[in-house]
């Protein structure tokens, strides 16, 4: 997947001097945050496939690194999934470029035309627009569907909408996902993800405990993303590519003696694997609660507590 990062780089970026005036020098185009990439946003990028396929274009998806919302309203909920794990995600389903933008003043103050013109005509050479039923681009929220038809009309490219996708009658949302991880939710994020939720991050040196407790766990630094309540989790870890079984502690580790307001830390100990995670990168899936994080009166009660969880996650897992 190629990444054209900033408006800038946007700007002067040579897509035939790239490719030639072959297809991939031509793009069909989603705009949005696209945050969690959940089931709507992959209904709406399997048809940026099959248009793509149609126009002979490269799948393209035009994303912001912050949410517009925080600089047109002054606040916006948390992301449901970090920027890097966003792009993983786009990578999966298939989109061969991204643009990654900062919603800034130019973009705040650029019309409809402006943006067709300069961006999807000037520097994607689009051939092909797919928008969200509700999608309103541009000043004052003027480059709504019927508009962009209007300008693809006039500048030579084809737009569609996409239409709005529900589960058992409910809209899937990035807000009734957050929601659902909150309360804890699992199966019903799962429902609208159409994945389990997980967080991406670094491994980084830890404190050694779970080694000398029997169970030594990759301390992983996580970005910003939603995650569900604090305990202890089955959980499916992705190295390199690579889906291992595993065991997670959310949490502070009162049995440690956690501060008051201490961070929540994400340990997480894969079933039969040894090696040297440190400073590779770790996503993590949340499949089932297996308990709530609790403070226990010694440590050997919680080697004892962690090989019952061990063994819980291993049939979940299983199952």
């Amino acid at each position: 997947m190629r990444l054209i990062e900033g408006l800038d780089n946007l700007l002067g970026v040579n897509l035939v001097g790239i490719y030639g005036d072959t297809p991939p020098s031509h793009s069909v185009v989603a705009v949005g945050v696209f945050d969690g990439v959940h089931l709507g946003h992959q209904r709406l990028l399997h048809q940026l496939l099959e248009l793509s396929s149609g126009l002979q274009g490269m799948p393209t998806v035009v994303t912001f690194a912050n949410h517009p919302d925080q600089v047109l309203h002054g606040q916006t909920p948390p992301p449901l999934t970090s920027v890097p794990h966003r792009l993983r995600l786009l990578r999966r389903i298939g989109v061969s470029r991204v643009v990654l933008l900062q919603f800034e003043e130019r973009l705040q103050n650029m019309n409809a035309r402006m943006f067709a013109e300069r961006i999807l005509i000037g520097a994607l050479r689009t051939r092909g627009l797919l928008l969200g039923y509700d999608s309103a681009l541009g000043k004052d929220r003027e480059g709504t569907p019927q508009r962009f038809r209007e300008l693809g009309g006039e500048l030579g490219f084809e737009v569609r909408t996409g239409s709005p996708f529900e589960v058992d009658g409910q809209p899937v949302s990035s807000t009734a996902i957050r929601n659902a991880i909150h309360n804890g939710d699992l199966p019903l994020a799962h429902r609208y993800l159409g994945r389990f939720p997980g967080v991406i991050g670094t491994v980084v040196r830890g404190e050694g405990r779970g080694r000398t407790l029997g169970f030594p766990t990759a301390n992983v630094q996580v970005q910003p993303g939603t995650l569900p309540p604090l305990g202890v989790y089955a959980v499916e870890a992705i190295v390199d590519g690579v889906v291992l079984p595993a065991v997670a502690n959310l949490g502070v580790r009162p049995t440690f003696s956690a501060a008051a307001g201490a961070e929540a830390k994400l340990e997480v100990h894969l079933l039969d694997w040894t090696g040297d995670l440190y400073g590779r990168e770790l996503e993590v899936a949340f499949l089932r609660l297996l308990r709530p994080e609790q403070k226990f009166a010694s440590v050997t009660e919680l080697q004892a507590q962690i090989a019952v969880d061990v063994h819980a996650a291993r049939a979940t897992l299983r199952a």
